[in-house]
């Protein structure tokens, strides 16, 4: 089998597939892909399945070199990509020989880097995903470490590149509730009137956001309840926290609203220092 042997890692580089959903009922959050969209794209330009586990780079900084001749692809947040020395082009199959490198992304945040045949680690709870809050999957790479890959499904595509990053961030869809009426009356105004900056404190666990605070109607303590992915809860500081995929399933703090499903991978790649904003939709 061949493998991918790891030269330096980046800031945070993790194996990631469309992660482990129904699990939820014993703690255990989806995980997978932040940016899914951009994993499938990679994944179906050097001939895998969607679901085939590939590499999430959290601000590029990857180095690998490969035991035999493959073909890969990046997509997600535009990273400048060196294959056997040469620069080599984004959103296409690409063939390597003997090493790659991904530079800093100009703009977003996570790259996703496919190799035809997966990532071939074993699976756990049928998924190779990384879950940085439950433990679960093998652990962010570090120098020396070594990647199985698996028998290619399929030739690459045949197109010489695909649409590739837009970088435009729309309002992000909110549903409100479960407690939206644990909130002032102007939360929900706040939230679709008012920008919130993205926090450097963010990660794969959620988006943190500083701006207007959002006052609660009660001073009442909120049993743990369940989560999802996309809930907007509120600390006592007001400041929202969007979870993404390695959320926990439970909490206490009230959850204001939901994000529709759809914006969750562009809130993913927006930088700290970026400013979301919110429209609420009302069914």
């Amino acid at each position: 089998m061949s493998e991918l042997r790891v030269t330096r890692p980046g800031p945070l580089t993790t194996v990631q597939d469309l992660g482990r959903p129904g699990y939820a009922h014993l703690g255990v959050p989806a995980s997978g892909a932040l940016d899914p969209g951009a994993l499938r794209l990679a994944n179906r330009l050097v001939g895998n399945d969607d679901g085939a586990a590939g590499l999430e780079l959290t601000f590029g900084g990857l180095a690998l070199t490969v035991s035999a001749p493959c073909w890969v692809a990046l997509a997600g947040a535009p990273a400048p990509l060196t294959v056997d020395g040469l620069p080599a082009p984004l959103y296409a199959p690409v063939a390597v020989h003997e090493r790659l490198a991904v530079d800093r992304p100009s703009d977003g945040v996570r790259s996703y880097l496919a190799v035809a045949g997966g990532i071939a680690v074993d699976p756990v709870l049928g998924s190779r995903a990384t879950d940085l809050l439950a433990g679960l999957g093998p652990a962010p790479l570090s120098a020396g470490d070594r990647l199985p890959v698996g028998r290619p499904a399929g030739p690459p595509s045949t197109v010489d590149s695909a649409p590739g990053w837009t970088g435009a961030v729309r309002p992000l869809r909110l549903y409100p509730g479960p407690r939206a009426d644990w909130f002032a009356d102007d939360a929900l105004r706040l939230l679709a009137t008012q920008p919130y900056t993205v926090s450097s404190a963010s990660n794969r666990i959620g988006v943190r956001l500083a701006g207007p605070a959002l006052s609660r109607r009660t001073d009442r303590e909120l049993p743990s309840e369940g989560v999802v992915t996309g809930a907007v809860q509120v600390p006592s500081d007001g400041q929202p926290v969007l979870f993404l995929a390695d959320h926990p399933t439970t909490g206490g703090y009230p959850v204001i609203g939901v994000v529709d499903p759809r914006d969750l991978a562009a809130a993913a790649q927006a930088r700290p220092g970026a400013r979301l904003r919110f429209q609420v939709v009302m069914n």
